[in-house]
């Protein structure tokens, strides 16, 4: 399998510490594109690969393509834009879409890659930048059984974890549920640190209680630190929240189900947003929480 051409198209801070740690493994990276043509080069020549101008050159560079783009419309323009696509050319080609977006939009998109002749699956993340570098992002897989067996050598090799979910669109599914979930948890954090501040309660302590009680939860562990000294550097921003509990609204709309939870905090992190801050880390929100601070 490490015979395989594998490119990237999108080389933030997911998609180029996937590709780094792919490199390290002795895998060919080949081929990189990213809108910034100065990040595409630096990367390019980081990892020895083509920087590529266009995107029907990343499809002809590689046998595997993983695209980490932002959102449905990011996704829409790399494989259907007119005049210039990664389908063009793609007989043959496996398409490995880490992206966090819409389940339809994975649907719609596989459809459009069966008619070219190439396969698509869906390849949900549910870690962060240093599981990428390392290779342990935990991973929900979507689509054909027969192309999750085939390309499981190199999906094992980015996840210390994989997870079959199905068809296509279900590990999409999976995922905002996930993140519906972890911003519940991040914004339910933030109001209890916040008023435990305002109480003139000692956080240290209130977290080491938190810890030891129906209060835990994993973000916890990973936030609570940062929301109290106000470190706020981006791991997974204010905005993707935003945008991923959103896609859990537009799911429970088409189900007929209230969730107030998920949609007073997708209103706190569009609040960010609002506020320009929807760049700082999820942990942010407490910034709209915590006394003396935005809110």
């Amino acid at each position: 399998m490490k015979e395989q051409k594998i490119a990237f198209v999108g080389i933030g801070r997911m998609g180029s510490n996937m590709a780094r740690h792919l490199k390290d493994k002795d895998y060919q990276v080949t081929a990189v594109y990213d809108v910034s043509a100065d990040l595409t080069k630096a990367i390019a020549d980081e990892l020895g690969a083509k920087a590529c101008d266009n995107l029907a050159d990343v499809t002809a560079a590689a046998d595997v393509i993983v695209t980490v783009v932002s959102d449905d419309q990011s996704m829409y323009d790399i494989f259907t834009k007119e005049g210039d696509n990664l389908l063009a050319g793609a007989t043959g080609k496996v398409f490995l879409n880490c992206a966090t977006i819409s389940p339809q939009t994975h649907i719609d998109l596989a459809e459009k890659t069966s008619a070219a002749s190439a396969e698509y699956l869906e390849a949900c993340m549910a870690s962060s930048i240093s599981q990428a570098r390392e290779g342990t992002l935990y991973l929900m897989i979507a689509g054909a059984e027969d192309c999750f067996n085939k390309n499981k050598e190199i999906l094992d090799e980015m996840s210390i974890n994989l997870r079959y979910t199905g068809d296509t669109g279900s590990a999409s599914k999976v995922k905002a549920l996930v993140n519906m979930v972890m911003n519940i948890n991040t914004a339910g954090l933030a109001e209890g640190l916040g008023l435990g501040q305002a109480l003139g309660l000692d956080l240290a302590m209130l977290q080491e209680v938190f810890s030891q009680t129906g209060a835990n939860s994993r973000v916890l562990e990973t936030d609570a630190e940062d929301m109290v000294d106000r470190d706020h550097e981006c791991w997974f921003s204010s905005a993707h929240a935003a945008k991923d509990s959103g896609i859990a609204q537009a799911l429970a709309k088409e189900a007929d189900l209230s969730l107030p939870l998920n949609d007073a905090t997708q209103a706190q992190y569009a609040k960010m947003i609002e506020k320009g801050l929807g760049e700082l880390d999820k942990s942010g929100i407490a910034e709209l929480t915590f006394p003396g601070r935005n809110g």
